[in-house]
């Protein structure tokens, strides 16, 4: 499916774009992602447009049978947004202890004081970070578009079922190229 139409208050939400992430293997390489996802960012700012920063700093407690990591301290700068995105002033930055942006965090609060009714999202995990937040985001009644060539995945088949039938579920998917002309 191809993005239709943009909201008038549609806010940028790139996920999890931070040192500690962008360096792991991935199905396509971060630096795309990552310059993608900056078009998008500069495209917003220059329209005015919110444009939310999540970063993860740690992981939800609980026990699960693929524990993340190697069990020692990651880097300082691990959790460091990368600065090909920011953060730039007057953007929204979410720091987040789950895979989704929503949960535990103030986003929907921010989103809704400034009026945005729209969310488009970039990112790394397609599975994990992104389709968290599609889902959360769709769940609290924002429309919901993903830029496809703008997230990947450790796991080419998990980021292919994401994008294929995760996605179209929750909102409409289409390029960094269409969404910038959406804009305008």
């Amino acid at each position: 499916m191809t993005a239709t139409t943009l909201d008038p208050r549609t806010a940028l939400v790139v996920i999890d774009l931070q040192k500690g992430i962008v360096g792991l293997e991935t199905a396509h390489p971060t630096a795309d992602i990552v310059a993608r996802s900056a078009t998008l960012a500069d495209a917003f700012r220059a329209k005015g447009l919110p444009v939310v920063l999540v970063h993860v700093v740690d992981g939800a407690p609980g026990r699960n049978e693929a524990p993340a990591g190697s069990g020692g301290q990651p880097p300082a700068d691990w959790a460091d947004i990368v600065p090909e995105l920011g953060p730039r002033e007057g953007d929204i930055v979410v720091t987040k202890r789950t895979w989704g942006a929503f949960h535990g965090t103030d986003l929907d609060l921010r989103l809704r004081r400034a009026g945005v009714t729209q969310v488009i999202l970039t990112g790394v995990a397609t599975s994990i970070g992104v389709e968290s937040t599609a889902r959360s985001a769709y769940e609290h009644g924002y429309h919901v578009t993903i830029a496809t060539d703008a997230v990947t995945d450790m796991n080419a088949d998990a980021h292919r079922n994401s994008v294929e039938r995760i996605f179209p579920r929750l909102g409409e998917t289409d390029t960094t190229e269409a969404i910038v002309k959406l804009l305008g």
